[in-house]
């Protein structure tokens, strides 16, 4: 399965009790895909798979695909420490009806490349689904090497890799080792959408498609069009929103964000919280410059 395009990595909206809201996730859906999104990441990061409970993730991919109906290919994060409850998460995904999964690099723990290479190898062979490896440093203090992504392309049902590090360089070897493969390689930060399509790349997993995905999808084809000066103007657009993200903790103004457009994605998980009121009125003023309120 190609993965390319923008894929919009989806918040989980959620009530007081935690649970999914299905009505407020039936409904972003319905606005990135009408909004020309290439495909749907479930559980991701900014979906908060690490404070969801295992029902509710399952329930989330359930929805998801339900609602989706074969529209676009449905991506569902399945992540754990340990080999082997990876490989169960993955199961668990494709028992949920997901059409490939994304698995993050292990957490807590600094395994070597022989050990990522051998632990992202049993959860492909655990499985018939496409896997997208799914590197963010930052987070996990993993860093999957250019070296161990080759080797990890070779393995026919490994398809992508999502790459979050923010290192350009390393995303350019990534494209460059592998671009005579049947492989993916998707950019994870949004500031570095233009340039992972203009070395080779195939898209983005963006969380800023959540809100502006039109403004992504334009990028995208812009790219396609061979139209370099239009797309960049579109990176440059969308930037201001995205470095807006450290106005609070992660991914809390995705998240304020879609609830000023309407959305009612509730709060994210505790222990974080949203903006200060002073920078909802900062993020509002950023939305009405995206032309994205009164947009659901």
């Amino acid at each position: 399965m190609a993965v390319k395009g923008i894929i919009p990595a989806l918040v989980t909206p959620i009530d007081e009790d935690e649970r999914v809201n299905e009505k407020a996730l039936r409904h972003l859906l319905d606005y990135t895909v009408d909004n020309g999104c290439h495909g749907v990441f479930i559980l991701s990061s900014t979906g908060e798979f690490y404070g969801l409970r295992e029902e509710e993730k399952r329930r989330a991919i359930e929805i998801t695909v339900d609602h989706i109906h074969g529209r676009v290919p449905v991506m569902a994060g399945a992540y754990g420490i340990g080999t082997k409850e990876a490989i169960r998460m993955v199961a668990m995904a494709k028992e949920a009806g997901a059409d490939l999964v994304s698995v993050l690099t292990p957490m807590m723990i600094t395994p070597n490349d022989e050990e990522i290479y051998q632990h992202y190898r049993a959860i492909a062979e655990s499985t018939d689904l496409p896997v997208t490896l799914y590197n963010n440093p930052d987070r996990t203090h993993v860093n999957i090497s250019a070296k161990v992504v080759e080797r990890l392309a070779a393995i026919p049902n490994v398809a992508a890799v999502k790459d979050s590090s923010g290192d350009l360089g390393l995303m350019m070897d990534y494209i460059r080792r592998t671009a005579d493969m049947d492989f993916d390689v998707l950019c994870g930060r949004d500031m570095l959408i233009f340039a992972n399509l203009t070395h080779g790349g195939s898209g983005s997993v963006a969380a800023t498609a959540n809100v502006a995905p039109a403004l992504l999808v334009d990028l995208y084809n812009k790219v396609q069009q061979g139209d370099w000066q239009g797309a960049l103007a579109d990176q440059y657009k969308l930037a201001p929103f995205r470095l807006s993200f450290g106005m609070a903790s992660w991914p809390a103004v995705t998240k304020d964000a879609l609830n000023l457009m309407g959305f009612e994605v509730g709060q994210p998980v505790a222990p974080i919280t949203g903006c200060k009121p002073e920078k909802l009125e900062v993020l509002r003023g950023l939305l009405e410059d995206l032309g994205v309120l009164g947009q659901k």
